[in-house]
């Protein structure tokens, strides 16, 4: 995967990177147990700092979307669901409040959400309820 940052955005690098990997892992283009290029890779090819990209690893870490392995390197982690359901639903529900939020204020009707909704869901790759 290619990984790209725009200097010109108002979101730090570090976010930029982050949501990337994050949006990939959940796509599908970051697979389980795929190497992640080393923070010194990284850093050197879009010539950034190597404490950004560490920052980076780290909070992915901490999410559990990725694991370090000492002397093999940074690899995409198994899918885990320590949450409890009710935990998971809290928080997609402030997520989703805030998507719709968002939605009614730019203009869009129920219909047209729903739509756009079912559109983007065929782009991401998800689990079956009993994994």
């Amino acid at each position: 995967m290619e990984f790209r940052i725009d200097p010109a955005s108002r979101l730090p690098i570090y976010r930029q990177l982050r949501d990337q990997v994050r949006e990939a892992v959940a796509r599908g283009t970051l697979q389980p147990e795929e190497r992640l290029p080393s923070v010194r890779e990284l850093s050197r090819t879009l010539v950034v700092n190597p404490n950004t990209i560490a920052r980076v690893y780290t909070e992915l870490e901490r999410e559990g979307l990725i694991n370090t392995r000492p002397g093999l390197g940074v690899f995409v982690a198994q899918p885990k669901a320590e949450l409890t359901t009710k935990v998971r639903r809290e928080r997609l529900q402030r997520l989703v409040d805030v998507f719709l939020t968002e939605a009614v204020h730019l203009g869009f009707s129920a219909e047209e959400v729903v739509s756009f909704v079912s559109e983007q869901v065929k782009q991401f790759r998800w689990q079956s309820a009993g994994s």
